[in-house]
């Protein structure tokens, strides 16, 4: 049975030239979650959709077909595209892989959209970067079911401490441990006042913001396997 998709919001999250003339497209969509979907034609120059397929650009597309895979029919906008730049860019490049790796297609996920267009308004502001990519981060997990308890010891079911130290596994959470956090024994253990700090997204320590980051790369190394984020490599020092 052919499924019609009218003038449903979307993203673009991915592009790839597709036989002569056309791309192959992924989509994150408000009703929908992920999409994968022709866009026939829209690599020659005339195409009146190469200019829209673009990242961070707000649209409104139609799609039909029988398959997993959908062909674009029209695609319209009325908004501005968000614009990123430098380090924001990549950033934003970087959300969007993490999306496309981690949705399943047509999955709805319309809260994580909304965070996503969240991130990307914040990321064209001047807000912290570190803060913006965490809390996407966190977000994501949690929209996936993965999400990341910061109140308490998995085991014990205690509040973290500040002073405590804690081991993270990825498919559990923390447990309190014996190693400290400060001598790099166990780049899995965690200080309670790392924890606590990312919990209300007080990154302004840079020691402090690094143990954030490594601890959110464990949890989606865990989910995306051993395949390296590409947009971390042209910019890593920013995510």
């Amino acid at each position: 049975m052919e499924t019609r998709i009218l003038l449903q919001p979307a993203y673009l999250l991915h592009r790839a030239p597709f036989q002569n003339t056309s791309f192959l497209v992924d989509f994150f969509t408000y009703d929908y979650g992920r999409i994968r979907a022709v866009a026939k034609g829209a690599r020659r120059e005339k195409s009146k959709y190469r200019s829209l397929l673009q990242p961070f650009q707000p649209l409104l597309i139609s799609m039909s077909g029988r398959g997993e895979v959908k062909t674009v029919n029209g695609i319209e906008t009325s908004l501005s595209a968000i614009v990123l730049k430098r380090e924001r860019l990549f950033s934003g490049l970087y959300v969007n892989e993490l999306l496309t790796r981690l949705l399943n297609n047509y999955q709805e996920h319309t809260v994580l959209y909304k965070n996503y267009q969240e991130t990307l308004i914040n990321l064209q502001s001047n807000q912290e970067i570190e803060v913006v990519l965490r809390r996407f981060e966190l977000n994501l997990l949690a929209g996936l079911g993965y999400g990341i308890n910061l109140e308490e010891d998995a085991h014990s079911q205690l509040p973290i401490e500040p002073e405590s130290n804690y081991r993270f596994t990825p498919d559990m959470g923390f447990e309190l441990s014996d190693t400290d956090s400060r001598t790099n024994a166990n780049p899995s253990v965690f200080s309670g006042r790392v924890l606590i700090a990312l919990r209300k997204f007080e990154l302004h320590d840079k020691a402090v913001a690094k143990s954030a980051k490594l601890l959110l790369r464990q949890a989606l190394t865990f989910h995306l396997g051993d395949k390296p984020i590409n947009s971390r490599a042209l910019f890593s020092s920013f995510i």
